[in-house]
């Protein structure tokens, strides 16, 4: 059975995309095509993101929509109370070291590393064009935890995430959902493409694909999230 997408309109003479031919509960549905800006911004509003499928996340790109699709909706966020005491531990900054977040993120000795040059290169860009937005934790004026994804709309679309001190990923996800939440908009998402244990303990579940594109309608209806 084959599962319905919705159209993705490509800059003209951008994309060379080969779509596959997905099944209910394949994830990856099309490969081919570049990391240009207006590529990337087509793809996140399909409900499609990027991952390479050579080694360590080398060409040919993949383009992935989850079947199950893990979600955070900002107002089912849990924070415990261990996690509420170790924010104030640590100083939230955004914006302020995009590039370093990425490469950390992008560690060779992280198992599964998928983050290329290339992507660090296409999402650098991203950032200075106002769409790719990184939120930071700091200790002694030392970057130790953060993540960084894509904002159109009402969703942020969370690409990756590290910690180099215990808690400091999940503080700086607790501060995106200060931020994603801040208006009461409840058209507000936050995709984290694959649910894990730990993130399912932080109040991510999964939604199957339909359910996440009709979410992603309506939360590219909200007006842009507010990083300065």
């Amino acid at each position: 059975m084959t599962v319905p997408f919705p159209p993705v309109e490509p800059p003209p003479g951008e994309w060379a995309l080969a779509r596959l031919r997905p099944t209910e509960d394949e994830d990856l549905v099309a490969a081919g095509a570049d990391l240009a800006p207006g590529t990337l911004l087509a793809a996140y509003r399909a409900g499609l993101f990027p991952m390479g499928l050579g080694d360590h996340g080398a060409r040919p790109i993949g383009w992935w929509s989850p079947e199950p699709r893990g979600v955070l909706v900002p107002a089912d966020f849990r924070e415990s109370r261990s996690l509420r005491k170790a924010r104030s531990r640590f100083e939230v900054r955004v914006d302020t070291a995009f590039t370093d977040v990425m490469r950390l993120c992008a560690d060779p000795e992280r198992e599964g590393r998928w983050i290329t040059d290339e992507i660090v290169t296409a999402y650098t860009e991203m950032h200075r064009l106002g769409w790719a937005h990184s939120v930071e934790t700091w200790l002694d004026d030392r970057l130790v935890g953060g993540l960084y994804g894509i904002a159109v709309g009402g969703l942020f679309a969370g690409e990756s995430m590290f910690h180099l001190e215990r808690d400091a990923s999940k503080v700086a996800l607790a501060a995106l959902v200060d931020l994603v939440r801040a208006d009461g908009d409840e058209r507000r998402i936050i995709d984290v493409q694959w649910r894990t244990g730990h993130l399912e303990r932080l109040g991510v579940v999964e939604w199957p694909r339909r359910r996440y594109l009709e979410a992603l309608a309506g939360a590219l209806g909200a007006p842009d999230l507010r990083f300065g």
